[in-house]
């Protein structure tokens, strides 16, 4: 990746980043911490990788995405209006009753959205059944989805994990976000699901490990991905919970509060 990208990468991701700030501070709620680290990686799908079209968002032959830690929506629908979906203005109507942004993305109701989640472990399932439809269609779209650390607790999870592993889904990757935090505290004091790697090894699946901020280290994995063949990716991305805006940063209190005004204030001067 040469450095003018790299460059306008990092630039989107502060446009992304101002708008989970703009979006939960206008809604009073929701989950910032957790839509802040994963913003890197939805940065680089959407602006980098994935064979998308904002004028035709259901394009049978598109890459897909779909956000299996629903709850960090004001990260997909940010990334989602910086690349042409709709109105950053929509952006200031989250989780309003009348707003086609509600807490959880809805794929009936928001342009751009592939799949509807919310349920931890549902979105990885749906993932799944999608990749093997490309395989079932000929299709050679590829799918993408992020699921959280604390939703790999999950049961559901891991079936996924045997499903995608046992039909040789090779058209999905799978994005970890490792932040090591969740609602309740450190993923490791309420139901530790480490070591990663070696389970998702043990589940046959190909497993990279990167640091989940770092544009080059992504781009590098996703290659190495799609040059996988028979079998399923995942990339265990080592990232920081509140990243881009400091008093959030590695702050488990920041899973599912909004910024109030003088908070909103600081984060967006960090962002700008």
């Amino acid at each position: 990746m040469n450095n003018e990208t790299r460059a306008r990468l990092c630039e989107k991701a502060k446009e992304i980043r101002r708008g989970i700030i703009e979006g939960t501070h206008s809604a009073g709620c929701g989950h910032p911490g957790g839509s802040l680290s994963v913003t890197d990686i939805l940065t680089y799908l959407y602006f980098y990788e994935m064979r998308i079209d904002p004028a035709n968002p259901k394009d049978e032959n598109r890459d897909r995405f779909v956000l299996s830690k629903g709850h960090a929506a004001p990260a997909l629908y940010a990334t989602l209006a910086a690349r042409g979906y709709f109105s950053p203005e929509h952006l200031k109507t989250l989780r309003k009753t009348d707003s086609f942004l509600q807490g959880h993305p809805d794929m009936k109701g928001t342009p751009g959205v592939d799949m509807s989640t919310g349920s931890l472990g549902l979105g990885i399932s749906a993932a799944c059944g999608i990749a093997l439809a490309g395989k079932l269609s000929g299709r050679d779209y590829r799918v993408y989805c992020a699921i959280g650390d604390g939703e790999s607790e999950e049961g559901q999870v891991w079936e996924a994990a045997m499903f995608a592993a046992h039909y040789g889904l090779d058209n999905l990757t799978v994005f970890l976000d490792l932040n090591g935090l969740q609602i309740d505290g450190k993923i490791t004091d309420i139901v530790d699901p480490t070591p990663h790697d070696k389970k998702f090894l043990a589940f046959n699946w190909n497993v990279i490990t990167i640091d989940g901020h770092d544009f080059d280290e992504i781009d590098e994995a996703v290659r190495a991905a799609k040059a996988q063949k028979g079998k399923p990716t995942v990339i265990i991305a080592k990232t920081i919970k509140g990243k881009g805006v400091s008093y959030m940063e590695n702050q488990v209190g920041w899973h599912g509060k909004a910024p109030n005004d003088e908070q909103y204030d600081v984060a967006m001067g960090e962002l700008n």
